[in-house]
């Protein structure tokens, strides 16, 4: 498992010798890999509203956070856990998520570097909240679709009494003329002999002999029974009386429950490729929103750290998550040197999809990504 590291460090001299220090460390011990993280020169404002912006992104990250891992778990029920459909549709901008972060740019389109802070922040908020929004209608709407199709197969495919006969019920089977019938009758297991033994005295319009076994399965089996016409009711109600059920059934009614079931399957169909578009789309452009708000909150978090003029270095570290404490050990002992009055209070947010540990040591501000889909394979 890779973890992403983001770590911020001011350009003094002190900091910059430890700098190198972990360079040479990496090139000797293969800990980590170290690349520059580029984040833009953005307006820095008055420190109260700094201060509120930081607040503000820190509640956002969480929110974004959420839509996130509600838009992976979507996508994998969607794809029905196939984890290569899930990591061919989960992008950032057409590339995998790996090569998005350690080669990230700022889009400056999209999120104009002139605006506020608190306007580039409002900018990710709205976006995000309308895509949340969004995933839920989408989402009940596509399970909808899907329950309605389930429950459709399960009872054509389910007991003897609702199971489609179109396999097993051929024209020839049944005798329709002006005066004769046929009905399909449902006897249990045990009661096979009860059946051939009393069946054409149910009603004395039975045709003698006239009954066959069609298909069983290990409920029982069903049986065809040739009647007059005037005799239905009376059969019916006799059979109910011995525990034997008559099922409805003409081809008619069997095409059109054929009919429903392909309809039910192209509209799944249709709905799922409609679904998963938006999901490849939706989820690039939230993921690419959380990694700009996370360049967001290392440069607030900088200027509020490392003050003004601007003299800070973002750097982007990879490690296998095995080694992670032994890093987390270097940065403290390398920045050790670092103000430890300015840290925040220490969080730690895990969880297994696209998701982000933030951290801030007393040494340095430091962000950690960890997750599968980043992992390089």
């Amino acid at each position: 498992m890779t973890d992403l590291w983001l770590i911020s460090v001011p350009l003094d001299k002190t900091s910059l010798t430890s700098v190198d220090k972990l360079k040479r460390q990496i090139a000797k011990t293969n800990l980590t890999s170290c690349c520059r993280f580029s984040i833009p020169e953005l307006k820095v404002g008055i420190l109260d509203s700094l201060l509120s912006v930081s607040d503000d992104l820190s509640k956002l990250d969480t929110l974004t956070e959420s839509v996130i891992k509600k838009t992976h778990q979507c996508m994998r029920e969607v794809m029905e856990q196939s984890d290569d459909k899930v990591l061919e549709n989960a992008l950032a901008n057409g590339v995998d998520l790996m090569s998005y972060v350690t080669k990230f740019q700022w889009d400056k389109a999209k999120y104009p570097t002139a605006l506020p802070l608190s306007t580039l922040a409002d900018i990710i908020n709205k976006e995000v909240s309308q895509m949340e929004t969004e995933l839920k209608s989408r989402a009940v709407a596509y399970n909808s679709v899907k329950m309605s199709l389930q429950s459709f197969e399960h009872k054509i495919n389910g007991s003897l009494h609702t199971c489609s006969l179109s396999d097993i019920v051929r024209r020839e089977d049944l005798v329709v003329s002006e005066y004769l019938t046929t009905l399909l009758v449902l006897v249990s297991r045990g009661s096979y002999l009860q059946w051939e033994r009393t069946y054409e005295s149910l009603s004395q319009f039975v045709v003698p002999r006239s009954s066959r076994k069609l298909y069983e399965d290990g409920e029982g089996g069903i049986f065809s029974v040739t009647l007059f016409k005037r005799a239905v009711c009376e059969f019916k109600a006799k059979a109910q009386e011995s525990k034997f059920s008559v099922r409805e059934y003409s081809f008619d009614l069997e095409e059109k429950k054929q009919q429903e079931m392909k309809k039910l399957c192209v509209h799944k169909r249709e709905q799922y490729g409609i679904f998963v578009r938006w999901l490849k789309v939706n989820f690039s452009e939230v993921f690419v929103a959380w990694i700009h708000l996370k360049a967001l909150r290392v440069f607030v978090e900088s200027v509020l750290r490392y003050g003004l003029p601007l003299n800070y270095q973002a750097l982007l570290l990879q490690t296998d998550r095995k080694r992670s404490k032994k890093l987390r050990d270097e940065l403290s002992e390398l920045f050790m040197h670092l103000d430890p009055t300015a840290t925040a209070d220490k969080t730690e947010l895990s969880f297994d999809i696209p998701g982000l540990c933030q951290q801030e040591y007393s040494s340095v501000i430091c962000f950690n990504i960890n997750t599968n889909l980043l992992e390089i394979s």
